[in-house]
Formats: C-alpha cells, structure tokens, sequence
C-alpha cells in the first residue's frame, strides 16, 4: 500500500500552487472547479511522484495553526544535500518566510530546516 496523495485547504489557491512550483518543483494539473460548490483544486506533482492537492471553497474555517496542535503538522520536502538544504532555506529567509529552525542536525540524524510558509504551515526541508 502507499499513499496516493495529502490534501490541504488554502485560501490563496493561486498563491499555494506558485510556492509549491516556484521552491518545491511542483508540477501542477490544470485547476478543477466545481461551479455547483464553489470548490476549486490543484494537484501538484512532485519529482519522485509524490502528490499534493491544494484546495479552495467557499466559507471555509481558517482556524488558528498552532505548532503544538494535534493531527498534520508540517510538509517536509527532502532536496538531496546538506547545501541544498542551506540554499533553499537561505532563499526562502530573503524571500520573506519566516524560518523557525536550522539549517541543523537533529537528535534523530536529519539535517533540516523549518519555514512557516502558505498561511502559517510548516514546511520541513531536509536532506
């Protein structure tokens, strides 16, 4: 078994589908809407074929993300190297993301960094 894809609400669709192509390599499809209800979404491929669908309707709850909460709590991308970790980080900084930890070794034998991006998720980029 494996799993096909993750899926997350967004409310700059648009704005999601540009950062994941722009920092992630992302490969979207072209968008889905559903004009009964309003629902809009993308699925962006990635390199290895990993999948991620970014979604859109109309009145949806954007509560606060807290970084101790239960349930999902980050993307992380893995980018090859320990240079290609501080690259992308570096970019991302001057970019305007906020990066709240590393580039660093971890107690668990990773080298990563983590950036709060697409309306205060996590994402995790690693070796």
């Amino acid at each position: 078994m494996k799993i096909d894809h993750i899926a997350m609400y967004v409310n700059d669709l648009e704005g999601a589908r540009k950062f994941f192509e722009k920092y992630m390599g992302a490969i979207s499809n072209n968008l889905y809407h559903n004009e009964k209800t309003g629902f809009k979404s993308y699925f962006l491929t990635f390199g290895d074929g990993a999948r991620l669908e970014i979604m859109n309707k109309p009145d949806m709850d954007d509560a606060s993300k807290s970084l101790q909460r239960t349930g999902f709590i980050h993307i992380a991308f893995s980018v090859g190297s320990k240079e290609k970790v501080d690259l992308l980080t570096a970019r991302m900084k001057k970019d305007g993301y906020h990066v709240i930890s590393g580039p660093r070794n971890t107690g668990d034998g990773y080298y990563e960094s983590c950036i709060i991006a697409i309306e205060g998720n996590q994402i995790e980029i690693t070796v």
